[in-house]
């Protein structure tokens, strides 16, 4: 969590680049970033320069020593005076940049060779380098900070998309991940990525748990092959990259693509998908791959996706992701083929009711967290159900901090669903058999089975009551009588 005085910071940032003539949040954040890029890439140079001291081996360098290529990093054009930094910006450093890269085919080299430097004012340029320049130097020490401050930046875009897509808050992720445990060895994918907030949260815990413990084959599949992300939208592409480069992912699995559609043919790929696929979106059914259509006769990408989850994971491959409530008790044909499809053969784990106020202020809906592994014949056993009351922060518009969190109990619970076998149904997690489920019409709402204990209420006799009634009234009188004298006075 940032501290106040750094959103303060950050606040200003954002008011700068919109005087400099950008005005959309997503191209606000892509301004940012190119500049955190130059920041960043001076701050790698200096890193290569003190390790290549230190050993006295030559290493690679991201700047050559020539004085034209010295003059593109951050130290040296940082306090240039302000129509002079945007010309030497725009004209060398960006070009740089975008061109980083030396991969062709790379995602990176991809998206950013059409990208455009959009603020135009040079007052507001030097605003936004002395801005930045003050939180790297006086703020931001290391890289999770500046991670902090991207997601900071990132929050807003959570309004809903046309597709009724919106970001999912980090701590969310960040408990999903810890749920799957992702490994080095593993192919993550999230189908609808948006700006990769979930491989982000897989890269982050995949480094802290296994980072000092990682072969060089293991590093470079990191930097390439683990990760991939598809979105319908170029810009959101782009963030990606970026995104995901600021947190060392240099060369991601990266496309523009519409994953539902025919043209998306790809199957049995993935040991495990983490996503939050649109909401409430419908697709023209002429666009729609058929072998979707065979597990979920339907427009609704909510439904889509989840059937497309199924199709790119492996057998034994995993999924965590977010679906609205509507998914879990739908009546059509569709939602109970869906589910039927996940219990009788997938195996479907666990299922994580969420408040509706975990996507506030930018959403109201209610969602679950559907956890299965692809199995392809063996189906569900029993399912694991929880309810998730609180998720550390307020549950309105505001979403402060609070004491009451369930994440922790729901990941301990989680990796010991052992010790839940003899839980209660009035507890907040229990497991229920597969045949009940069945019986319910592969309802997985969790209140379809939750009991609820009614504590019954004594209330004193009537007489008791009234005789209570009638000394207020008694005393409303009086006080009334009283207040009348003084008014007289």
């Amino acid at each position: 969590m940032l501290p106040s005085v750094v959103k303060n910071k950050i606040e200003q940032i954002w008011l700068d680049v919109i005087a400099g003539g950008v005005s959309q949040p997503t191209e606000v954040i892509e301004q940012v970033t190119y500049l955190m890029l130059a920041k960043q890439s001076d701050e790698r140079e200096a890193d290569i320069e003190m390790a290549e001291l230190l050993s006295g081996e030559k290493q690679s360098h991201i700047f050559g020593e020539s004085r034209e290529e010295q003059a593109l990093r951050w130290r040296n054009f940082k306090g240039m005076e302000a129509r002079a930094l945007h010309k030497h910006f725009v004209d060398r450093v960006f070009i740089f940049l975008i061109n980083l890269n030396s991969n062709e085919n790379s995602a990176f080299s991809r998206y950013l060779k059409h990208a455009t430097f959009k603020i135009n004012e040079p007052l507001a340029l030097q605003k936004v380098v002395a801005g930045l320049e003050d939180l790297f130097e006086n703020d931001i020490k290391d890289l999770d900070m500046q991670g902090d401050l991207y997601e900071y930046m990132l929050g807003k875009l959570n309004s809903a998309g046309r597709l009724g897509a919106f970001r999912t808050p980090k701590h969310i992720r960040d408990m999903m991940v810890k749920l799957m445990m992702p490994t080095p060895d593993m192919k993550i994918c999230d189908p609808a990525c948006g700006t990769a907030g979930f491989l982000i949260s897989s890269a982050e815990y995949i480094r802290s748990e296994y980072g000092n413990k990682m072969t060089a084959e293991q590093w470079e599949k990191y930097g390439s092959e683990t990760f991939t992300g598809f979105d319908t939208d170029e810009t959101m592409c782009r963030l990606s990259c970026m995104n995901l480069m600021l947190h060392s992912v240099i060369n991601p699995q990266l496309n523009k693509q519409d994953s539902v559609s025919k043209d998306y043919q790809v199957k049995d790929a993935y040991d495990l998908i983490l996503a939050n696929p649109p909401f409430k979106g419908t697709i023209n059914k002429e666009n729609i791959n058929e072998s979707l259509l065979a597990i979920t006769n339907t427009t609704k990408t909510e439904l889509l996706f989840v059937a497309l989850f199924i199709r790119l994971l492996r057998v034994g491959g995993r999924c965590a992701c977010i679906v609205p409530d509507g998914v879990l008790f739908g009546s059509s044909k569709a939602h109970k083929n869906l589910r039927k499809e996940l219990i009788e053969n997938q195996y479907l784990e666990a299922v994580i009711s969420m408040p509706s106020g975990v996507f506030k202020p930018y959403a109201g809906v209610s969602t679950a967290i559907l956890i299965f592994t692809k199995t392809n014949g063996t189906g569900t056993d029993k399912v694991w159900f929880y309810d998730m009351k609180a998720d550390g922060y307020s549950l309105d518009d505001k979403r402060q901090p609070v004491q009451e969190n369930d994440i922790p109990d729901i990941i301990e619970r989680f990796h010991k669903k052992e010790n839940e076998e003899d839980r209660e149904r009035t507890e907040q997690s229990f497991m229920v058999d597969k045949q009940e489920i069945i019986d319910n019409g592969y309802d997985l709402s969790i209140n379809k089975y939750k009991k609820i204990e009614y504590v019954p209420v004594e209330y004193p006799p009537t007489e008791e009551i009234l005789a209570e009634i009638e000394k207020l009234n008694e005393e409303i009188t009086k006080e009334t009588a009283e207040l009348r004298a003084l008014l007289r006075k």
